[in-house]
């Protein structure tokens, strides 16, 4: 896989951000920076908001995330109900599945604020970096993990040409259903398409 793994290697790996607060105390922050996102949108969140909402101030919060687009991405990361390096279930069509039961209770709140966040980034590229270096590459690298164990368990041939377009697939089932079909992509839609489309394309049992 020499195109997935040259992308994985030329990634910055030094993008993990060490903070000083507590554990609990991070995902109460998180958690209220994301509940706040939903309620106003990111153009109507202010750091001065985060800081009330949390009990924090303001340097505090630039201090530990140097501004909302990083504070935003590291919240969207740090609530999701499933982070794919934590998923292993010994296949890869258990893993595909696992992962889709354990999103299925933040979906529809997940999908309107990427929605929202996917607007606002045009016309901010400090937010469109933060989502790509903070959200978007560490779930590609656990994807690609998950892609490689695949492989060395033989349920995939390493020169497979799909493997390269797995997230491009991903995407697709979120992005055109509702344009298609005028639904939301469900558990039992996405469970369909991951043993009609994803696993045939990648030649897996």
């Amino acid at each position: 896989m020499p195109a997935m793994d040259q992308a994985t290697e030329d990634r910055d790996t030094a993008r993990v951000r060490r903070s000083r607060l507590s554990p609990e105390r991070e995902r109460e922050l998180y958690e209220a920076v994301v509940e706040l996102l939903g309620e106003v949108g990111y153009d109507g969140l202010t750091m001065d908001a985060v800081a009330t909402r949390t009990h924090s101030s303001k340097a505090t919060l630039y201090r530990q995330w140097n501004g909302k687009p990083q504070l935003v991405a590291t919240a969207l990361r740090h609530t999701k109900p499933v982070l794919l390096e934590g998923v292993d279930t010994g296949t890869l069509r258990g893993d595909l599945r696992e992962i889709v039961r354990c999103s299925e209770s933040a979906r529809e709140r997940d999908a309107a604020l990427m929605r929202g966040l996917a607007h606002a980034s045009h016309d901010n590229l400090d937010l469109h970096e933060a989502l790509r270096e903070l959200l978007i590459y560490p779930e590609l690298d656990a994807l690609n993990a998950l892609l490689r164990r695949a492989v060395d368990r033989g349920e995939i041939a390493p020169d497979r040409p799909a493997l390269n377009f797995v997230v491009h697939m991903v995407c697709g089932a979120f992005i055109t259903r509702p344009l298609v079909d005028g639904q939301q992509p469900d558990q039992t839609y996405l469970l369909e398409y991951i043993d009609a489309v994803i696993l045939p394309a990648l030649g897996a049992a």
